[in-house]
């Protein structure tokens, strides 16, 4: 293949520089989140698990959105004739920490290794994977580079503004793109800005968005049945995966919808848990009784504090009438497909630059509200307080929205066998 452009070589050497201090800082980081030392080595393509016999397939996503979207693809490979072997990679704690109860039997996950030659080459020559496929938005070029595979990018997002971005690149955008054997995207409008890139038409069509096929996270019904128990009769919401600079606008919304619905419970489970003393700090402050899931406490305050990993299947049915954060400040909001597919009744910020066309997708079929502020916030909760039916309704038509979206999964999963190669690469 051609030698890459300059710019992508010039890229190359500076990643491969910056590497060993990049290494430093992402081990810190998993090993302050409870990961192994060891584990942490895997950034640097050192693997802590055996290559299985058969042909594998890697999977890479930055977090846990980009890797749980490609749960039903791999559902459906697993359930193939001769199935191939899963491998899932990604970079956080929390990603490796819900893949563990939530990948399939028999999947693989181990952390990314970094994008430099030499963690590359020792990853690449120990699972050596005859498919690579990239989630979303995912386009690491030496990844690219070193893969001597088909590489494919799926469920892509790419916003008009990194669509413009990708133009001013030129040649080395023409070569990253030119890797990809398939591209499918999540909307027309992302796949007619791949086109006008260079990728040829017979590489890259409209899937639609694999995140609205992924199973809702499960509950467990013990811990379910306690939640409705403790709860009982009160009204209750949720606040789905906030950030920094939000819980001071849902707490002021809560003590404002206390005046009218003083049982009120707000369940509240910010993005990363770490935040949770902070967050608790502030819900004392505000001067609102607190009650924590970590600590083994039950939701008998006026806030809950769900500060745990994995139960985020428990909230959206313990407390359907949701709202997801990422959104009231500057983080690009969170996809509401599987608070939607459980039926939840669905509210969300004005910042939503990374799942813009998910939540256009429910709004138009007036299954969700989007673009609300603070102050329009609390005024929409009261109304849907005040009217449980429309609530529900607005649920029911979010489930219907879901099943839509689900369609493409076997044409994806046929696609990707018959890239594999015909003779199994041991």
């Amino acid at each position: 293949m051609a030698r890459p452009p300059l710019l992508l070589r010039t890229y190359g050497r500076l990643a491969n520089l910056a590497a060993p201090l990049l290494f430093r800082r992402v081990r810190d980081r998993l090993v302050a989140h409870g990961v192994a030392p060891q584990r942490a080595r895997e950034r640097l393509g050192h693997a802590t698990a055996k290559r299985p016999t058969g042909q594998l397939i890697w999977f890479h996503g930055a977090s846990v959105g980009e890797t749980l979207s490609a749960l039903p693809v791999i559902d459906g490979l697993l359930a193939a004739p001769n199935p191939p072997v899963i491998l899932v990679t990604s970079g956080t704690a929390s990603s490796a920490a819900i893949l563990s109860k939530r990948l399939p039997q028999g999947a693989i996950h181990q952390f990314a290794p970094l994008d430099s030659t030499r963690a590359l080459h020792r990853f690449n020559s120990h699972w050596k994977p005859n498919l690579l496929v990239l989630m979303e938005s995912e386009i690491w070029p030496q990844m690219i580079g070193t893969a001597a595979c088909p590489v494919v990018l799926l469920n892509a997002r790419l916003s008009p503004r990194a669509l413009s971005r990708w133009q001013k690149l030129g040649p080395s955008a023409a070569w990253l793109l030119s890797r990809f054997s398939m591209i499918t995207a999540q909307t027309a409008a992302t796949a007619q800005g791949l086109r006008r890139l260079g990728v040829a038409a017979e590489r890259i069509r409209t899937g639609g968005n694999l995140k609205a096929a992924a199973t809702p996270p499960s509950a467990d019904p013990t811990a379910l049945t306690e939640v409705q128990a403790a709860l009982g009769r009160r009204e209750r919401w949720f606040a789905a995966s906030t950030h920094p600079g939000e819980e001071a606008s849902l707490l002021a919304a809560h003590q404002t919808l206390l005046h009218h619905h003083p049982d009120l419970c707000l369940i509240l489970a910010p993005r990363h848990p770490e935040r949770a003393d902070r967050i608790a700090a502030q819900i004392t402050e505000a001067g609102l009784t607190l009650s924590r899931r970590s600590a083994g406490e039950g939701p008998t305050a006026q806030v809950y504090l769900a500060d745990t990993l994995g139960e985020m299947g428990l909230w959206y049915r313990a407390a359907p009438l949701t709202f997801v954060g990422g959104s009231l400040t500057p983080n690009g909001g969170h996809n509401p497909w599987e608070g939607a597919a459980l039926g939840c009744t669905l509210l969300t910020g004005t910042h939503l630059t990374n799942c813009a066309q998910d939540w256009q997708n429910l709004t138009d079929a007036n299954a969700a509200i989007a673009n609300l502020t603070p102050d329009t916030l609390t005024d929409t909760l009261r109304r849907l307080l005040d009217d449980p039916t429309s609530a529900r309704v607005m649920g029911e038509r979010a489930a219907a929205v879901t099943a839509t979206q689900t369609d493409n999964i076997a044409r994806t999963v046929a696609d990707l066998m018959a890239l594999l190669p015909v003779k199994e690469r041991a």
